[in-house]
């Protein structure tokens, strides 16, 4: 399938990031975005357990052509825990749950939004080409995988699309995905292309997030590997000033340049990010610019491993260390 360019990640209208905006504020927030543009939304069965996919759904009624709208499933809360379940069942039952809530017939791209390493990936992708051919999802999707997992995968039903984590400062996907998914002509869509907000300069102090932000965990925002990050901030930011667009435009334009298969789903509670972001698809950066931006972060400067020991042991995609 042929996504938008640039969509937009609806995880921290509810879940995750510090203290989500009301739900009205959401909504405003959403409704905006489709008013000015944004025609892909990226939603899952997990954020928020569920009141994401509601405040999607609330969103896009009597607008429902005017997007693609994409779910998960395979991750879910169940009794106050984060559980990763990719049994059959499971997903038939989280499709019709996401249907519900969402308000629709149809979602046209559902992933498996982790692979459960209990469970071989070709009975979690058979469930959900079952749900293809019942009419319930429009394609197939898959999150946080490796290529050996892409390809087992496509020996059961065609893939449209992987969602891997991808930015200047999580490479990953340069490993192998980038350039399977071309060969392939499946989109990669890249979540937490913003650095979980550090390439659009928006964390100060890391001590200063709340309580439950996911990012308080993480390897690179902690004391010893914060400091050594924080310290390419001066020279991106002069290098976005440069190009004359924000940090996060100047993100996005080094991701749209991967390759045309690419396609960053930034997040954002603030309406005037949904639009600055959007507009990184129009922006004309000089190749030798973006270049130099990729001299300045990448895997060889940036300090830390993208996820805790527990986090990187739930997901599949290739990792530097790895491929060590």
């Amino acid at each position: 399938m042929i996504l938008p360019r640039i969509g937009l990640g609806c995880m921290n209208l509810s879940h995750a990031y510090g203290v989500p905006p009301s739900e009205d504020d959401g909504l405003a927030m959403l409704r905006g975005a489709l008013d000015a543009g944004v025609t892909h939304l990226d939603t899952a069965t997990l954020y928020g357990g569920g009141r994401n996919e509601r405040l999607v759904g609330r969103a896009i009624a009597g607008r429902r052509d005017e997007v693609v709208l994409a779910s998960k499933g395979g991750m879910a809360i169940v009794d106050g825990v984060r559980v990763i379940d990719g049994r059959p069942e499971t997903l038939r039952a989280q499709i019709d749950a996401s249907l519900e809530r969402l308000g629709v017939e149809l979602i046209d791209l559902y992933y498996l939004h982790r692979w459960d390493k209990s469970v071989p990936i070709a009975d979690s992708v058979g469930a959900l080409a079952e749900a293809v051919q019942a009419g319930k999802i429009g394609a197939i999707g898959l999150s946080e995988v490796s290529v050996d997992r892409l390809r087992e995968a496509q020996a059961v039903a065609p893939i449209a699309a992987v969602q891997n984590e991808y930015s200047l400062w999580t490479r990953n996907t340069e490993i192998a995905m980038l350039e399977a998914t071309r060969a392939a002509g499946v989109a990669l869509v890249a979540f937490s292309p913003l650095a979980r907000g550090f390439l659009s300069d928006s964390v100060g102090d890391p001590a200063a997030l709340a309580e439950k932000d996911i990012r308080r965990p993480m390897p690179r925002f902690q004391p010893e590997h914060w400091p050594a990050n924080a310290a390419l901030l001066p020279a991106w930011r002069a290098l976005a000033a440069e190009a004359e667009c924000t940090p996060a435009q100047l993100a996005l334009a080094w991701l749209l340049s991967r390759g045309d298969h690419v396609v960053p789903i930034p997040g954002t509670t603030a309406l005037e990010h949904a639009r600055a972001n959007l507009a990184a698809a129009s922006l004309r950066v000089d190749p030798a610019l973006l270049a130099r931006a990729g001299a300045l972060i990448g895997t060889h400067s940036v300090s830390g491993p993208r996820y805790a020991a527990q986090a990187t042991r739930e997901v599949d995609a290739e990792s530097f260390e790895d491929a060590a």
